[in-house]
């Protein structure tokens, strides 16, 4: 045993002897040499941070900066001793920006004092390139100011404009996309064609006729498929296809329709979902093609919770309608359990039939709804 501590301590320890070992020295006492000897070493060896920025702090305050927060956030830019508080403050408002929003943006992403204001002017522009107005940016940065202040590369972001512009993507698609997932255009250039080369592979392998179709379609849909990874995509496939036994005609069918909504997502957490809604149905007597034409129908049925889906389904066959009738429309579900319970109620009361005249009043607007119970009350 002690054998083996004084190899081990000499491994660790090699400025020790081999002669200070001898065979009567226990091995607790060998492991109290290496202990003192190790933390020794790294109290030594240990950084000392920097203490934070004085007057960077005051400056912060004075604007309203929630100073806990952004120590929380990114505190190792209350530290730094050179920063751009006052040109960013100037140039957020020359754009639009109210004190409390800036304030706001700051305290979330405190990084953004680092930039230039060449560099944000610079930005901006590119930006513009895809808004009409200022107020749609300044909208995006108070809802997500990591989606403007994240990256410093100007040229990146440019390139990327220019990719997803060859892909076919119009000017509404790009806007549509930097509102939603400002993160794809902060990606590296490479990442997005990499994904992009994935999705063209997968059309190519389902035998589509316009891969390059294909691949504008899901990204219009979803453009969070472009900060994932490909492997998650790649899984996320594989599960759809073994889960629902999809032909590859059905499988581009999904991925174009709204399977699109629901490729960036979890597949554990899809798979969980699947596994408890299909015994759900099962047990209510859908046979297995009832259970995949619902999922392909209904794809939130993948994400949405378990238990809430569950329980508009209980409600829903409380009132007398059945799974057939669900399963026609399941669409219905989108609609909350109060929600459904209350238009069901108001059916009732003028005697509406759901064996006789379906469910798909239930699967309305507000407004049409309305209109056709205001028929329904009249006796028309």
């Amino acid at each position: 045993m002690a054998g083996r501590v004084a190899t081990q301590v000499m491994r660790l320890c090699p400025g020790v002897r081999h002669s200070f070992f001898t065979p009567n020295i226990c091995p607790a006492a060998l492991l109290k040499i290496t202990y003192l000897s190790t933390s020794s070493h790294d109290q030594s060896t240990e950084t000392i941070q920097k203490p934070e920025n004085g007057s960077l702090i005051n400056n912060l305050t004075v604007l309203g900066v929630d100073i806990k927060m952004a120590r929380r956030r990114q505190p190792g830019v209350l530290r730094k001793s050179i920063t751009n508080e006052k040109c960013v403050v100037e140039f957020l408002r020359s754009k639009g920006a109210n004190n409390n929003a800036i304030a706001s943006i700051i305290s979330r992403y405190p990084r953004a004092i680092t930039r230039s204001s060449s560099h944000l002017e610079e930005r901006w522009q590119l930006w513009r390139s895809i808004f009409k107005a200022d107020s749609e940016i300044i909208s995006i940065i108070q809802r997500s100011p990591e989606s403007y202040f994240r990256s410093s590369d100007n040229e990146n972001l440019e390139k990327n404009i220019r990719f997803l512009s060859s892909l076919g993507l119009t000017a509404a698609d790009l806007h549509r996309m930097l509102a939603t997932a400002p993160r794809t255009f902060s990606n590296s250039l490479e990442l997005n064609k990499q994904m992009v080369t994935f999705l063209q592979d997968l059309a190519v392998s389902l035998a589509v006729q316009n891969p390059y179709e294909f691949v504008k379609r899901i990204i219009t849909k979803n453009a969070y498929v472009l900060i994932r990874s490909t492997k998650r995509i790649k899984t996320n496939v594989e599960f759809f296809t073994e889960a629902l036994k999809l032909s590859n005609s059905e499988l581009i069918k999904l991925l174009q329709g709204h399977g699109a909504e629901i490729l960036d997502l979890s597949s554990d957490y899809m798979k969980r979902n699947y596994k408890n809604m299909s015994e759900q149905l099962q047990s209510l007597g859908c046979t297995p093609e009832e259970v995949k034409k619902f999922f392909i129908d209904y794809p939130p049925a993948f994400f949405a919770s378990f238990e809430k889906v569950s329980n508009k389904v209980d409600c829903l066959l409380e009132k007398d309608i059945n799974i057939k009738q669900l399963l026609k429309k399941p669409r219905v579900l989108e609609f909350s359990a109060e929600n459904l319970k209350n238009r069901i109620k108001e059916l009732q009361k003028v005697g509406y039939d759901f064996r006789k005249h379906g469910i798909t009043i239930l699967d309305s607007s507000r407004r049409r709804f309305e209109a056709k119970l205001k028929k329904l009350n009249a006796g028309e």
